[in-house]
């Protein structure tokens, strides 16, 4: 494969580079730009710059106007509310296993999310030495539809967790789960690959294929917001913007 001069080019670019809200372009957006190829820098910078400022309720309401479906698995809760976006990484184990979470950690990529589905809350499959090991591999995040444990440490550390409940016991390195397959929680089907966007409000999943689509409608849901608080700045009620008076 030939590499031209811009492929040079943009491998030295700023990645750190923004584009002011009303000025980002998602034309040619896909969910490979959640991750900068040396080709992809425009793509990149426009998405990075989106994903930035919005929230998961934004991106609810975006993907509920296409599909009329939420997104949202209501039962799992940010634990220490830090903002993260990426590809799922998907895991299914019981919850007296968490050697499952260990190999978990070996086979994402970096960059990518790790969910759980766990059978059963009485026992923790994550807690401190996970979330160290994740995070210094370059995993991003780590969602846990069970429970995690060493809240002392997790609310404090630089990795995103979310889950249903926490305890402080934990089981055996069994390593008996399954990896990177789908999974279906309270009747949502997840799949490898889909989009997982989680703040201080809770998590929203977006199906691969209709990432693009969303995040086109989510830039304008937070368009329109921005403007929306612009008029009540200058006096006006919600209620007479939302023509009920």
């Amino acid at each position: 494969m030939s590499i031209s001069p811009k492929d040079v080019l943009n491998k030295n670019k700023n990645l750190n580079k923004r584009v002011n809200i009303e000025d980002i372009n998602l034309e040619n957006v896909t969910i490979d730009d959640l991750r900068f190829n040396g080709k992809n820098y425009d793509e990149y910078i426009n998405l990075q710059s989106l994903l930035e400022n919005i929230s998961a309720c934004q991106i609810s309401d975006a993907y509920n106007s296409i599909s009329k479906r939420s997104g949202v698995i209501q039962s799992i809760k940010p634990v220490n509310n830090q903002k993260v976006w990426g590809s799922i990484f998907t895991a299914e184990t019981d919850c007296d296993d968490w050697g499952t979470s260990a190999l978990a950690i070996d086979g994402a990529c970096e960059g990518d999310i790790l969910f759980f589905k766990v059978h059963g809350e009485q026992k923790a499959i994550w807690g401190e030495l996970a979330s160290t090991c994740a995070r210094d591999n370059g995993i991003k995040a780590c969602v846990i539809y069970g429970s995690a444990r060493d809240m002392d440490a997790l609310l404090y550390m630089d990795f995103p967790v979310f889950s249903t409940n926490f305890c402080p016991n934990a089981g055996s390195a069994l390593g008996l789960g399954t990896l990177n397959e789908t999974i279906q929680i309270e009747g949502m089907i997840i799949n490898p690959g889909d989009f997982l966007f989680g703040d201080e409000s809770g998590i929203v999943i977006i199906p691969q294929q209709l990432f693009a689509e969303v995040m086109v409608q989510a830039l304008g849901v937070k368009i329109k917001e921005t403007s929306i608080i612009k008029d009540i700045s200058r006096g006006k009620t919600l209620a007479e913007i939302a023509g009920l008076k």
